[in-house]
């Protein structure tokens, strides 16, 4: 009869066949198209010898159509948790190498006890997708596993920041877990999300299209807004996740975390040949970013969609704060369709989870025309003054220029609650800019005038001089501070240690009714 020590080390000798998931051949298969298997990818994105493992040992129970014959190791799935950064943080990753990593009952049911875990302690998840989808041969059960997963990611969002990685396919049902979590990453030239792939586009459009171009890293990166960041490859998503995660607290019970911060002399007095005085010229608003912010902080989100406005992560005296500025050099920083989506949805994202937000604001006003009316500008414009309002963090706004119209309340009016409004001498906060206000105004006096030119010009003279200034805004209470450009940065910092005691009590309701 074999004893204890026999018995241990047989059953851990067998066990091992679960590290190869679906087999070295199937591991190679991975290699050869340029993707690491599921274990090394979690082996580089956690800390050393951190990760633990749960539900290993789980297999399907699907005898339809020869499953019962098919073993399948860990079901697809490899779940568990363990540091990142030195925080802990749990996990769900796709092995495609076992049933190609498809979504079935016993799949589903790691994943749910994974994510029930993270909320109940309130640590982050990563979801690391490499899947062909639903399992067909188990029909209604793969449709409820994914149901089940998408009420989790819902009744999480806001409570624990969730990641999701997508790593190869993703098409179907797959792709609405991570649509409802806060951040996608895609990997360029090997990761996938659509709703319907190339065939069905062929079958039911007509329509021509490679996977590359129907749902690439780059399309949905650059064209739907769907992702967040793209990375080069592999060990660069790794990279990406670890510095995200670095700006976020592990819950919305946390603050997150503060981390040393290295002044290295640059002068404020960059900003003055960065920023253009005549209001018409463009620049770019991330060289504004990289001399107010703590040096190589900037984390941008979403940098190819939207280009017109920039958002993005930042520190401040090594404290995390969220970015949201308007980029003068595209579209001359107007506020369109998109960048209302694009800039509400990440200043939700920082209330939720306790991130100061700074504004820093240069717009001409929304984006005219025909395609944006009748797409909704008003209604998805709507968003950002909705998400501002209800926003209960530190709110800072900096106009460095100008700020007209419904655009200057949508970055974080003094009406929208800013707590510290500031101006610079170049900023001018009006309806609309003195030249299309004179031409409104003195339209009667210029077409009757003998010289109609002269008499426009006096006029958008007498304007500017009345509104074009910070004082206009400055003399009714509408802003708090007229501020030296070279001194941003060090009044950026007294404003937000000024608020480290904020406590703001909003009305109670079930929830609100954003406009969507």
């Amino acid at each position: 009869m074999a004893n204890m020590r026999e018995i241990v080390d047989n059953f851990f000798a067998s066990d091992r066949k679960y590290d190869l998931g679906g087999g070295q051949k199937q591991i190679d298969k991975q290699h050869e198209k340029g993707r690491l298997f599921v274990r090394e990818r979690i082996a580089a994105l956690f800390d050393p010898d951190t990760f633990v493992e749960i539900d290993r040992h789980v297999e399907h129970h699907c005898n339809n159509f020869g499953m019962e014959k098919k073993a399948g190791p860990g079901d697809g799935v490899v779940t568990g948790y363990g540091k990142i950064n030195g925080s802990l943080v749990y996990v769900y990753a796709d092995d495609f190498t076992v049933f190609g990593g498809t979504m079935g009952e016993m799949h589903s049911r790691k994943v749910c006890k994974v994510l029930d875990l993270a909320l109940a302690n309130h640590r982050p998840v990563i979801g690391i997708h490499d899947s062909g989808g639903g399992r067909i041969q188990e029909g209604v059960d793969a449709k409820h596993a994914y149901g089940e997963i998408f009420y989790r990611n819902s009744i999480m969002s806001g409570v624990v920041p969730q990641i999701s990685v997508i790593m190869g396919p993703c098409a179907g049902g797959a792709v609405y877990s991570p649509a409802l979590t806060d951040f996608i990453i895609m990997v360029d030239k090997s990761s996938h999300m659509f709703v319907t792939g190339p065939k069905v586009c062929k079958a039911a459009l007509n329509e021509d299209v490679s996977e590359e171009d129907l749902g690439g890293a780059l399309t949905q990166n650059k064209f739907s807004g769907v992702a967040h960041c793209l990375a080069k490859d592999e060990e660069d998503t790794f990279r990406l996740i670890k510095s995200l995660l670095s700006y976020m607290p592990a819950s919305n019970l946390e603050v997150a975390p503060l981390y040393e911060y290295f002044d290295d002399g640059c002068s404020g007095d960059a900003l003055l040949d960065i920023v253009p005085a005549n209001k018409n010229m463009g620049y770019d608003i991330r060289k504004v970013i990289g001399v107010v912010f703590d040096k190589d902080s900037f984390f941008e989100i979403q940098p190819m969609f939207a280009a017109n406005i920039v958002v993005g992560f930042a520190r401040l005296k090594g404290r995390s704060v969220g970015i949201i500025a308007n980029q003068p050099q595209n579209m001359a920083g107007c506020i369109d369709i998109n960048a209302s989506d694009k800039a509400a949805r990440f200043i939700r994202f920082c209330d939720c989870f306790n991130i100061p937000i700074i504004s820093l604001v240069d717009v001409p006003g929304y984006l005219p025309g025909i395609y944006q009316e009748r797409n909704g500008i008003i209604r998805h414009g709507a968003k950002m003054l909705y998400a501002y309002s209800e926003a209960t963090v530190p709110k800072l706004t900096v106009v460095l220029r100008k700020a007209y119209g419904g655009a200057q309340n949508a970055m974080c009016s003094k009406e929208l609650r800013a707590d510290y409004l500031l101006l610079w001498p170049t900023a001018e906060i009006a309806v609309m800019g003195a030249a299309g206000a004179a031409n409104i105004i003195f339209r009667k006096e210029i077409q009757a005038a003998a010289d109609p030119e002269e008499v426009r010009r006096q006029r958008i003279t007498e304007y500017e001089e009345k509104f074009s200034t910070p004082l206009a805004a400055a003399r009714r209470g509408y802003a708090d501070r007229i501020i030296r450009p070279e001194n941003t940065r060090q009044e950026l910092i007294d404003a937000l240690e000024s608020l480290q005691g904020k406590k703001q009590q909003l009305p109670w309701k079930k929830h609100g009714n954003i406009p969507l």
